[in-house]
C-alpha cells in the first residue's frame, strides 16, 4: 500500500513539473539551413536505416530483428542511448541562427588577406568541414564496424529520438531511410511495468529518468508529436505496432520502401526477450497517460 502511495505521489509531482522539450523542428531546420545544404552525393552513397520508436515497449526490437532478415543490414540497438548523443547534438546545432555566426567568421568567406593583419578572434573552418566531421564520427563509430563484419548497410533503432534528431541525421546522411514505429502508450506503459518489479529507464542520463506513468507519457508524447508535420522534409515510413503484429501486414512493402528484402516469418515466430507477465493500469495511470500524451496520441491515431 505504501509503495502504491509513493508511486501516486511521484506521478502527481511529475505531472506538475516542467520537462525540457528541446529545440523545436522549425528551429533545427533553420539552423541546418544556416549551416548549408549537404553536397550532392555520388553513388555509391550511404543509405543507413534508422528505426525511431516512440519510447520503450513499442516493438522496436522485434522490428529490428525483422529488418535484419536482410543479411546485408546490421541494425545496431540503441548504441549508448542514454548518453543522449544525438539530442545533445541537436541542441548544439540549434545554436546557429540567422545572425550567428556572421559570414566573416568562416575562412572561405573572408577577404584574401594575411591572417596576421586580420581580425581572427573568431575564425571557423567551412561549414562543410563541420558536416564532414560529424559524419566521420558516425562512419567510424557505426558504419565501419558493420562493414568489418561483412554488412553493406547499417543503421540503428532507438526509443529516445524524434523528428529533430532525424533531421540532423538526414543532413549528415541525405539518403538515410527513416522508419517511425508507434504503439498505443497505454499498452506500451503496461508492458514496461510488467518488465520488472522496480523498473526504470533513462531518456537521458542523469536527469531524465522515466519511472512513472507521467514521465513515460511525456517522453512518448514528445517523440510522437514531433513527427506531426515532419513528413515533407523526412518522408518517414510509419509503422504501428498493432498493425505490424496483425496478420496480413505488408512487410514486402515496408522492405521496398527502405530498400530491403525481408523474410519476417522466423523473427515473428521467435519470442526473444519479451515480457512474460502482465500488469494492469489503474484509472489514475490511464488518465495521466492520456492527459500528458493527448497531442501525440491524436497525431498517431490513438485518440479521435
Amino acid at each position: 500500500m505504501a509503495r502504491d502511495v509513493l508511486t501516486l505521489i511521484r506521478a502527481l509531482a511529475r505531472a506538475l513539473s516542467r520537462e525540457r522539450s528541446g529545440p523545436q523542428l522549425a528551429e533545427v531546420s533553420a539552423a541546418l539551413r544556416g549551416l548549408g545544404s549537404p553536397p550532392d552525393e555520388q553513388p555509391p552513397a550511404e543509405e543507413p536505416v534508422f528505426v525511431l520508436a516512440t519510447g520503450w515497449r513499442s516493438g522496436s526490437t522485434l522490428l529490428q530483428r525483422i529488418l535484419c532478415t536482410d543479411r546485408r543490414l546490421l541494425l545496431w540497438g540503441e548504441p549508448f542511448g542514454r548518453m543522449a548523443l544525438l539530442p545533445r547534438l541537436v541542441e548544439m546545432v540549434s545554436g546557429v541562427s540567422a545572425g550567428w555566426p556572421p559570414p566573416s567568421y568562416y575562412i572561405d568567406r573572408r577577404p584574401d588577406e594575411p591572417l596576421e593583419l586580420s581580425w581572427i578572434a573568431n575564425l571557423f573552418p567551412p561549414t562543410e568541414a563541420f558536416r564532414a566531421g560529424l559524419r566521420a564520427l558516425f562512419d567510424d563509430w557505426l558504419a565501419r564496424p558493420a562493414r568489418e563484419r561483412g554488412f553493406t548497410r547499417w543503421g540503428f533503432k532507438e526509443v529516445r529520438l524524434g523528428a529533430a534528431e532525424a533531421l540532423v541525421l538526414s543532413w549528415i546522411y541525405p539518403r538515410a531511410r527513416f522508419v517511425v514505429l508507434t504503439r498505443d502508450p497505454r499498452d506500451a506503459y503496461r508492458s514496461l511495468k510488467a518488465s520488472a518489479p522496480d523498473w526504470w529507464v533513462y531518456a537521458r542520463w542523469p536527469d531524465q529518468r522515466i519511472d512513472c506513468a507521467t514521465s513515460f507519457a511525456r517522453h512518448w508524447n514528445r517523440l510522437a508529436a514531433s513527427w506531426d508535420g515532419a513528413s515533407q522534409e523526412l518522408e518517414p515510413v510509419r509503422v504501428r505496432y498493432e498493425e505490424m503484429v496483425a496478420p496480413g501486414f505488408d512487410f514486402a512493402g515496408l522492405g521496398e520502401a527502405i530498400g530491403l528484402e525481408l523474410e519476417p516469418a522466423g523473427a515473428l515466430a521467435a519470442r526473444i526477450g519479451g515480457t512474460a507477465g502482465s500488469a494492469g493500469l489503474g484509472a489514475l495511470e490511464r488518465w495521466l497517460i492520456v492527459r500528458q500524451a493527448r497531442v501525440g496520441m491524436r497525431a498517431m491515431g490513438y485518440l479521435p
